[in-house]
């Protein structure tokens, strides 16, 4: 992602900004975390090399549905204590 001279990223689209929220797993209990955590990583290292367009949008609202299908599968298991 580019940089402007002081060091400072410039602002996302805010459709980008708008699907990164999803990617949040801070709130889950610790075994959903674990499966939500690793889409939500990479959410933010395509964020970081890619440019904002359609594109990006429709990866990344694509990934939200499969995270979302994980995690829901994922409800069907015993957590680990």
């Amino acid at each position: 992602m580019t940089q402007h001279s002081d060091g400072s990223v410039p602002p996302r689209h805010p459709a980008t900004e708008h699907l990164l929220r999803y990617f949040e797993y801070g709130h889950l209990p610790a075994h959903l975390q674990a499966v939500s955590k690793p889409c939500g990583d990479l959410a933010q290292e395509l964020v970081a090399v890619l440019p904002d367009g359609p594109e990006l949008s429709a990866g990344l609202r694509k990934l939200l549905e499969a995270k979302d299908c994980f995690v829901r599968a994922a409800l069907d298991t015993t957590p680990e204590t």
